[in-house]
């Protein structure tokens, strides 16, 4: 069986047939989780701690809810406050070790994985990735004077303790059809939620959620020499390059801007090679600035790449610092 992004689409958040058949896997996987965190919450399985507050960012379903954007933020509102953020991850897409490895603005994605290397370019924080978040943490903070830590998809990781959980929701699609893997999208059930300190969606916010606004800034050229606005290819017809979680937001955020978009998806964390994107056509290429991370070494003509940021209201800014000072008071 070829799985596709459509093809999951269809099974996750369709009605696909197939995931019906796959529900008793779903019931299964969703009972072993909840035993799992009741394990760790009676102290059945050991948690380890650090030395500084640990921030979780995470989510329920497969694939990308805007995690990335939110640890960027995170870190440049802490650097603002006067921490020292580090930053861990388990580097998915790179390279196996058997070590921790630090993910410099230079590191090659194929060694420890695309987000890390987007993490440690857009916000000049120390990375370090490793399976075992424990180990990358302590590794972390051996080594630099990190004094608060954000953890990169580590809402399932709950071996190490952390001072805050916050879980990121596709606001648009949300959970699918609410079931777990492989019949559906979710790692957990929606249940989960209720135990997390903030919940952060994109597209649009539902009840006790903090809408994260996306922001899209000036189109780079793929060597960062050229930017241009977006309008430049309003009434032109652009290859649409992604290999994220959920493009429709990019796509569709082409076209509202009267681009023209053939679509090129592919499995998140996509190991492109040249012939990937050899169109042969004369179009451009625009593709999210986490492909663009990948695509740097293709040589690729009029290629460019969309880079986005997020921002928050004073509200979600105020809760998460008083949730902050709380669990220093408590620690």
């Amino acid at each position: 069986m070829n799985i596709t992004p459509e093809f999951l689409e269809q099974l996750w958040y369709g009605k696909h047939r197939l995931s019906s058949v796959l529900l008793p896997l779903g019931w299964l996987n969703a009972g072993f989780m909840k035993i799992r965190n009741a394990a760790y919450t009676v102290g059945i399985l050991p948690k380890r701690s650090v030395d500084v507050p640990v921030i979780v960012v995470g989510n329920l379903t497969v694939g990308g809810t805007g995690k990335t954007p939110l640890v960027i933020w995170l870190s440049q509102f802490l650097i603002k406050q006067g921490y020292r953020p580090g930053i861990i991850s388990r580097g998915y897409g790179g390279r196996k070790s058997s070590r921790p490895q630090q993910v410099r603005p230079d590191s090659h994605p194929s060694q420890v994985g695309d987000e890390p290397v987007l993490l440690a370019q857009k916000t000049r924080c120390p990375v370090a990735v490793f399976p075992n978040r424990y180990i990358a943490a302590s590794e972390l903070l051996k080594y630099t004077d990190c004094n608060i830590l954000l953890c990169d998809d580590g809402l399932q990781h709950l071996a190490m303790d952390r001072d805050l959980e916050i879980a990121v929701v596709d606001g648009d699609r949300r959970f699918g059809n609410g079931r777990c893997l492989p019949a559906g999208p979710l790692r957990e059930p929606v249940s989960r939620l209720s135990t997390v300190d903030l919940i952060v969606a994109t597209g649009k916010a539902g009840r006790n959620e903090f809408l994260m606004n996306y922001v899209y800034d000036d189109l780079l050229s793929l060597d960062k020499q050229q930017s241009t606005v977006i309008d430049a290819f309003r009434n032109t017809t652009v290859h649409a390059v992604s290999g994220i979680g959920n493009p429709e937001r990019f796509q569709a955020y082409l076209r509202s801007h009267n681009i023209r978009v053939i679509k090129h998806e592919f499995m998140d964390h996509h190991s492109y090679q040249q012939a990937d994107l050899q169109f042969n056509d004369g179009l451009s290429i625009i593709m999210t600035e986490k492909d663009a991370v990948k695509c740097r070494d293709l040589n690729l003509k009029n290629a460019w790449y969309l880079p986005i940021h997020a921002e928050f209201t004073e509200a979600f800014q105020y809760r998460l610092l008083n949730l902050l000072k709380g669990s220093s008071t408590n620690g």
